[in-house]
């Protein structure tokens, strides 16, 4: 084996589900809030938004307040997609003989969430699951004071065979043992 350095990309808030949930607060809270603007006006502010049937109050100020709720959350989720939070890198390096754990986080002092290991600290790589209505599939690497580091990111979809795969061949990568639920 002449690989020295494995890294694995981590995408973070960077997927489609986010994109697609950010897309729909934005455009349904900009439509709500129209609403309820063209309620409180008495007259529709955009053709295509019929607001004749709907009073100012209560109507009209609660979808106004859904509106600004929605827009808000749109934002929130559209500023994680660009600040990328969640997402970063595995750096498993045999050749300098260290595990490096990278991941942006929120702007502030811990944007930058860098953690690096001596790969000697490294006892094991641990695969856990949980299945059901929300199946979890967790990869973790034990460090030496019964640490659990988890490689994979949350939510993440991955097959069973995946995370299997992806756990067999990082503990033969880092010469460790493989631990797997019963």
């Amino acid at each position: 084996d002449t690989d020295v350095i494995r890294r694995y990309i981590i995408s973070g808030s960077r997927r489609f589900s986010n994109y697609w949930w950010g897309t729909i607060l934005s455009f349904g809270g900009f439509g709500f809030l129209l609403t309820g603007f063209s309620s409180y006006l008495g007259r529709d502010v955009l053709p295509l938004i019929q607001s004749k049937n709907i009073l100012f109050f209560p109507q009209g100020l609660v979808m106004s307040f859904y509106g600004v709720l929605a827009l808000l959350l749109g934002v929130y989720v559209w500023f994680t997609l660009l600040w990328s939070v969640g997402g970063g890198f595995n750096e498993f390096n045999r050749e300098a003989g260290s595990v490096r754990i990278f991941r942006w986080g929120f702007p502030g002092k811990n944007r930058r969430i860098d953690i690096s290991y001596p790969m000697s600290d490294v006892e094991g790589i641990k695969v856990e699951w949980k299945e059901g209505v929300n199946p979890r599939r967790t990869l973790y690497m034990r460090i030496r004071g019964d640490r659990e580091i988890p490689l994979t990111r949350v939510g993440d979809p991955t097959t069973l065979e995946q995370i299997e795969g992806q756990a067999a061949e990082l503990a033969k990568f880092l010469h460790v043992s493989l631990e797997m639920p019963s």
